[in-house]
């Protein structure tokens, strides 16, 4: 499926979806101001940043308790970078570099976060993961982590991945929060050295899903904001 038609689905669901029923962090941690990546070519990385209206990564989900049902918060830039990129095998959907929160679970298994010397505790802790991102209606945010056959061979994630039957990397990038602002950083061979990309920005809601077969493993069940207005990656790589 070409690129331009899966925005085009994504941004009608988004649209579609905009209300629900889900618990409700859409505040001003969430409502996004500006969204920039800017290359450092004398370093060799791209610095990602997320301003928003309140306090950046301040809002963090409360625990359910269990895998099942498991809240996840999110900004989220999605971009016109290539699955092989990043590590995955060339697949369709969108490549997004989503900082989380959620409490229930750690799928960062090789990074301590938190400094604690323990492994498996700090899945509360702003963190990095790269994900394929798809249309699916069968959630109210439209959108889905891209899900796989456990027995496919052809499947190629990184070996930094969590573990999960779904296209995930858990990278172990720094995720920094800085009054209004949340920063990552990624080093240029981490994908493939690109730096003339298109990306925006969107703040979300996600939920974990291990027992409804008919529904995704994590979901995107609230959309709060979208930096462009309607998802089509207008913004560029800076110097």
């Amino acid at each position: 499926m070409k690129f331009s038609i899966i925005i085009i689905m994504l941004a009608t669901s988004l649209a579609v979806y905009a209300n629900n029923k889900y618990p409700n962090y859409n505040n001003d941690n969430f409502k996004i101001k500006g969204v920039h990546v800017k290359h450092n070519k004398t370093l060799g990385l791209t610095v990602w940043e997320i301003s928003v209206k309140g306090q950046a990564g301040y809002t963090t989900p409360k625990p359910a308790g269990q895998l099942n049902g498991a809240p996840v918060l999110g900004y989220v830039f999605p971009t016109s970078l290539k699955p092989t990129d990043v590590g995955f095998n060339q697949t369709s959907g969108i490549v997004a570099l989503a900082l989380t929160s959620h409490p229930d679970f750690d799928d960062t298994p090789l990074w301590d976060e938190n400094n604690d010397n323990r492994y498996d505790n700090d899945g509360i802790v702003w963190h990095a993961h790269w994900v394929v991102l798809t249309e699916d209606k069968r959630v109210k945010g439209g959108l889905a982590v891209k899900q796989f056959d456990p027995n496919n061979k052809s499947i190629i994630l990184p070996p930094t991945n969590p573990g999960m039957p779904m296209y995930m990397d858990s990278p172990g990038f720094s995720v920094i929060t800085d009054g209004n602002i949340i920063r990552v950083i990624v080093p240029d061979f981490r994908l493939n050295h690109q730096t003339n990309f298109k990306y925006d920005a969107v703040t979300a809601y996600m939920e974990v899903n291990t027992e409804v077969e008919n529904k995704p493993m994590l979901g995107v069940y609230e959309v709060y904001n979208v930096a462009s207005g309607d998802l089509s990656l207008p913004y560029t790589v800076k110097e």
